[in-house]
């Protein structure tokens, strides 16, 4: 995890924000001048760990976060590329054990459901499903998958930041999904015009917190 050794919290209006994202690819000129995230790692362990590393730190430090924002791009062959999305709910595609006659997705002995709705709104922002899980899904995969958009890291950002009852905004800029993926260039294309767009988002909840449009909790 590429992190300080306490994380940066960011201020929008008068809440303190975590914002964690999986690569520096990601992370381009516009969303620099404006915040500071966890940089966890690809897919859901790396998520996790980096996560929960990240949330410790800070409590040990005596700080903790008002909200937590999983930042990044995602797949989509439904949504509008290039567009940006809020998450509605998650899923877990990688967890099915359904042969102990557990629903597929949901996690034995947990009380979360196969598909975790997300309540917390940023006004304006179209709202989008989401599933997690460790594989890059192209083409024909998408097809056996019901959530509007796929990603490898909301999912257990989520599950982190939710064991110390910390609210979580998912926001995803689709960057694939249109045809299939041939190469890590295909990713890479259009993130420079996701992290200009992202950046304007976080200006936007900025001015909705200080207005008291969104408020955790």
């Amino acid at each position: 995890m590429t992190t300080s050794a306490i994380p940066v919290l960011t201020s929008l209006g008068d809440l303190e924000v975590l914002f964690v994202m999986a690569t520096e690819q990601e992370y381009g000129a516009h969303l620099r001048q404006r915040i500071t995230p966890v940089i966890t790692g690809v897919g859901p362990v790396e998520a996790a760990v980096g996560t929960s590393m990240a949330l410790g730190e800070l409590e040990r430090a005596g700080l903790r976060p008002d909200l937590v924002i999983s930042l990044g791009t995602a797949g989509s062959a439904r949504l509008d590329h290039a567009g940006i999305y809020q998450v509605a709910s998650i899923a877990y595609r990688d967890m099915d054990a359904s042969p102990l006659g557990f629903e597929k997705g949901v996690t034995p002995f947990t009380d979360q459901p196969a598909v975790i709705e997300i309540p917390l709104r940023i006004p304006g922002i179209p709202a989008a499903s989401i599933s997690t899980g460790a594989n890059i899904i192209s083409g024909a995969a998408y097809d056996a998958i019901a959530a509007d958009m796929v990603d490898m890291e909301t999912y257990a950002v989520f599950r982190s930041a939710e064991r110390l009852s910390i609210p979580v905004v998912g926001l995803r800029g689709i960057s694939d999904g249109r045809s299939d993926l041939t190469g890590l260039h295909d990713w890479l294309e259009f993130l420079h015009i996701l992290d200009e767009k992202l950046a304007r988002v976080i200006d936007d909840l900025d001015a909705h917190i200080q207005a008291g449009r969104l408020r955790p909790g």
